[in-house]
Order: C-alpha cells, then sequence, then structure tokens
C-alpha cells in the first residue's frame, strides 16, 4: 500500500517553505507596499512591476475546465523540468536512494538524477519498445522511490502498453511518473483519470508541443492533493513568471485552433511515413503517436551531415541504446515536409 510519508525525505517534511508577500493576505488589495517592488511601474508598455501569482490561480483554472482535474491536484512549473527536479528533490535522498528509467527515453531524467546525486537504475525497453516488467521488479529494492516511463515515448515515438503501465501503479510503493508530453496526438487515452485510483501515480503534461508554447517554458504536473502540496512547497515562491501565465492563459483559450494543428500534423506525419517508405536508405519506420517519426537508415550519420549542408536539422539518434542507424524527425508544415522530402530524394 503507497504511503506519502514512507518515501517523503525527512527534511521535507520538516521544511518550511518560504512564505512570499502575496501568501500572506487574503481578498483585495489596490495598494501594494508588501514585496518591495517599483510602485512606479516598468519601463514597457505592459507593467510587470508586481511578483505573480505564486500558485498561478488563474491558469490551474483554465487548466481545470480543459482537462477536468481541480486546481488542489496540478502543480504548474518552469516547464516539466522543474517537476522532474522537485521530485527527485522532495523524494529521494542524495547517495542513498535510486530511480527507475526505460531507456531510450528521454534524457532529462537521467541528467536530473545525476543532479541530485541519486542512482539511475537502467532497465532497457524491449525490442519493440515496451516494458520490461520482469527487469523492472528485479532492479527494484527499498531504495527505490520513482519509476519515469515516458509515453508517448521519446525518442521512439509509440505509446507503453497501458497494461503495464497499471501493472506498476498497482505493485510498487514509490512513485510512477507517467510524462505525456505528446498525448495530444497520441490514440490512447491520458493517465489523468487514473489520478482518483492512483494514489502514487504523477501525470506530467506541457504545453511545449500541441500548444506551441516552448519558449514559454509552462509545463503541468498532476497528481494526489498530497503530492501536489510537497511540490508547491519545495519549489521556488515565483516558479512561473508573469508573463508566461499570461500568454498561456490566453493560449488556452484557442482550443479549436490547436486542435486543428493537430489534425494537420496528424496527417503530415502519414504522409512522411508514406512517402519515406519508399527510399532505398529507409529500413524501417516506428509506429508512433506523437509529432514526430523515428526511422531507422543504412547510413544516419551520413544523412544527417548531409541535410545539416542543406540547411535542415533532424536528431541523430543513431548512437542511442535500440536505436541505432536511427534519425528523429519532427513533423514539420506541409512545405517544410515538401523540402526535407525532395532534398532526402537526392541524398547518395
Amino acid at each position: 500500500m503507497f504511503d506519502i510519508n514512507n518515501i517523503l525525505r525527512e527534511n521535507i517534511k520538516r521544511l518550511v517553505p518560504y512564505s512570499s508577500a502575496r501568501d500572506e493576505y487574503q481578498g483585495e488589495a489596490s495598494i501594494f507596499l508588501d514585496a518591495n517592488e517599483n510602485a512606479f511601474g516598468s519601463p514597457l508598455d505592459q507593467q510587470f512591476n508586481r511578483y505573480p501569482d505564486p500558485l498561478q490561480y488563474d491558469l490551474k483554472k483554465r487548466i481545470t475546465e480543459i482537462k477536468g482535474v481541480p486546481p488542489r491536484n496540478i502543480f504548474v512549473g518552469n516547464g516539466s523540468d522543474e517537476a522532474i527536479d522537485i521530485l527527485f528533490r522532495s523524494f529521494c535522498n542524495p547517495g542513498v536512494d535510486n530511480v527507475i528509467l526505460v531507456p531510450p527515453t528521454y534524457g532529462m531524467y537521467e541528467v536530473s538524477a545525476n543532479i541530485n546525486d541519486i542512482e539511475a537504475r537502467k532497465v532497457s525497453l524491449t525490442e519493440d519498445y515496451q516494458l520490461n516488467l520482469e527487469g523492472i521488479a528485479e532492479a527494484v529494492n527499498k531504495n527505490t522511490k520513482l519509476i519515469f516511463i515516458c509515453s508517448p515515448n521519446n525518442p521512439t515515438g509509440n505509446s507503453i502498453n497501458r497494461d503495464d503501465i497499471q501493472t506498476l501503479l498497482a505493485n510498487f510503493n514509490g512513485i510512477v511518473v507517467v510524462d505525456e508530453a505528446y498525448i495530444n496526438f497520441s490514440r490512447q487515452k491520458s493517465f489523468i483519470q487514473e489520478l482518483t485510483e492512483c494514489a502514487n501515480l504523477v501525470v506530467m503534461q506541457t504545453l511545449s508541443k500541441a500548444w506551441g508554447l516552448a519558449g514559454l517554458r509552462v509545463g503541468m504536473a498532476f497528481a494526489s492533493e498530497e503530492i501536489i502540496e510537497v511540490m508547491n512547497k519545495v519549489k521556488p515562491p515565483y516558479n512561473v513568471n508573469e508573463s508566461s501565465q499570461q500568454l498561456a492563459l490566453a493560449a488556452l483559450a484557442n482550443v479549436g485552433q490547436v486542435n486543428e494543428w493537430i489534425k494537420e500534423t496528424l496527417a503530415q506525419r502519414d504522409r512522411l511515413v508514406l512517402k519515406l517508405k519508399d527510399l532505398e536508405f529507409v529500413l524501417d519506420i516506428y509506429p508512433s503517436d506523437a509529432n514526430f517519426i523515428l526511422v531507422k537508415t543504412t547510413d544516419a550519420n551520413g544523412i544527417y551531415d548531409y541535410l545539416v549542408k542543406q540547411g535542415i536539422i533532424v536528431r541523430n539518434r543513431s548512437k542511442v541504446e535500440l536505436c541505432e542507424g536511427c534519425l528523429r524527425i519532427t513533423v514539420g508544415t506541409p512545405d517544410e515536409n515538401t523540402v526535407l522530402l525532395d532534398t532526402l530524394q537526392n541524398f547518395k
């Protein structure tokens, strides 16, 4: 049975979070003389002299309308990377605890583990890019606090078998983190709806992909109220700046536009797959539930260098475990995809 107190670091249990000026009053006010801000304004057309809402209430309220998750179950961070780092700092004791990673996967999990001096135990995916449940079970010990599952997975693009993730949630007494950065492009349903049943589940999503807000750095984590309370306790007081909050809120009013982009992205993904299959140096194209495809080739390095010289940048993943000879290609606009395909036609 999962109990957050069994995995929470002792110093975090005792931690008294920083109390910001904006945390210490309730209600409405017109004169703010509590936070040592510049009362005269900002040297900009828009005023940013006031600190932002530390808990991003308006933004969370809009996310609730879209996702159906109460604000108390939502963490908003400076990109998903902040949520990843806070999970390490909240639940993993440096030099003692470990986490499970399932490569090939998003590289920031391992980087964050190394930064926090946490052992990263790697259990490779199977040949068809699914979880090795027996291997994970063997790798878990009493000091295993987190298991990271990226689904749809980066860089492979496929969704992880839902029943396998459910098995982990039911049998692991630590936290299972399901990173759904690419869920908007997937045929699979989000694990958000499992939050009420799984106390040890954290679901991460982002506004960087389908929502087109990578430059704003706004990531989300959805979890039980007690996990979110811990994350809010550990985060910096003003972790999401005012401009990012305002612009994200404005963007979230345009659900229709984003849905149209998603449809077009999926259509272009199918087009790329169809056309790339005809190229003699393409050996395989793996099934994708994301806005990119993983393409196995006869000469990944040569193709990558050739495309760079033509001003086209893809991601060379040929040195990544189980991705030998592979290029990861993001689905572009119709015109960008046409240029890519025409350019590849001339590769010798």
